[in-house]
């Protein structure tokens, strides 16, 4: 087996045998002091700008998963109310609904206006339009977009 260093500075007679031993007693007291804390290597700072990266980029394509559903929802809404809206043209009779602090209309006949009081049809907004649905068509659009219901009476169950 090869020599230490400390061995060979020695032998070459580069250093006494007294600064040898202090030496060996300074590497003694400072293992003694970091015995208690456990030292971790510290990384360097190109694994810390990888780690951060990778967090970032991570939290981004979160949001951006996020934001893409939040729109598909949308278009599904849209869609249902596309195709299940009744149409109002021909109706003049002007149904009165509350839309946070203004009162909005729609016209429509008396039959829908019962139906509408009796929670068989809602009112749900598109966009900036104001439609009239089935309530089966109201509860689909609630579990996609809740904002998108502006009205829609609660059947009373009589038993």
């Amino acid at each position: 087996m090869g020599l230490s260093l400390q061995d060979q500075l020695l032998k070459a007679g580069i250093a006494d045998k007294k600064q040898a031993n202090k030496a060996k007693q300074e590497k003694r007291a400072k293992r003694k002091k970091n015995k208690g804390t456990k030292v971790t290597p510290e990384l360097n700072q190109a694994q810390k700008e990888r780690l951060e990266e990778a967090r970032r980029s991570k939290e981004l394509n979160l949001r951006l998963n996020r934001e893409k559903e939040r729109l598909e929802k949308l278009s599904q809404v849209r869609q249902l109310i596309e195709a299940n809206r009744l149409k109002l043209d021909k109706y003049e009779e002007p149904y009165y609904f509350k839309v946070g602090k203004k009162i909005k209309k729609v016209y429509v006949n008396d039959d829908i206006t019962r139906k509408l009081s009796r929670g068989a049809l809602a009112i749900v907004r598109s966009d900036d339009f104001f439609e009239i649905v089935s309530e089966k068509v109201a509860r689909q659009i609630v579990d996609r977009d809740p904002d998108s219901l502006v009205l829609l009476h609660k059947i009373e169950n009589k038993r």
